[in-house]
């Protein structure tokens, strides 16, 4: 681990309404006293992608090569790299130990990518519970999909978000 890198701790968050269905992501970048709120939407997606992608948006977001805390409640995310999931699914040319394939993998490529630029280390959070920023995240994730709902009513005439 390098002290001189900038520690950035970072919050993430992804939701769906309907899996599939619309869905949003988060993320909360803290560094010091300066803290960045990201979030954004997208139409049919799953809650895994929005997991993914609120851990991709975030440390895509970071400028420079920073020692990163992710703080995230999902657990495909967190296992899949803590309990070196994805090296297994790499070595076994991305298929599961029952043959199927990995979904996500453009994500999960993805994320190995940005990974190589920052030294990075997960930590799993209990999901709606008493973390403030977790928290926030849920909020802005939920927030995206409603925005995103009423960007695109036509869409979802006479759903609820």
């Amino acid at each position: 681990m390098d002290q001189a890198l900038k520690h950035v701790i970072l919050y993430t968050d992804g939701a769906c309404s309907g899996n599939p269905g619309p869905g949003g992501w988060a993320a909360i970048l803290s560094y010091g006293e300066h803290q960045k709120e990201l979030s954004g939407s997208m139409g049919s997606t799953t809650n895994n992608r929005m997991e993914l992608f609120a851990v991709i948006s975030g440390l895509g977001a970071l400028k420079t090569r920073c020692r990163v805390s992710v703080y995230s409640d999902s657990t495909y995310v967190v296992n899949a790299i803590n309990q070196h999931w994805i090296d297994q699914w790499i070595k076994k040319g991305w298929k599961l130990s029952d043959g199927e394939t990995v979904a996500n993998q453009d994500l999960w490529k993805l994320l190995l990518l940005v990974l190589k630029k920052h030294d990075v280390t997960f930590y799993k959070v209990k999901g709606h519970a008493d973390n403030p920023l977790n928290n926030r995240c849920d909020e802005l994730a939920r927030g995206a999909i409603q925005d995103y709902r009423k960007r695109n009513a036509d869409l979802f005439d006479g759903e609820e978000a």
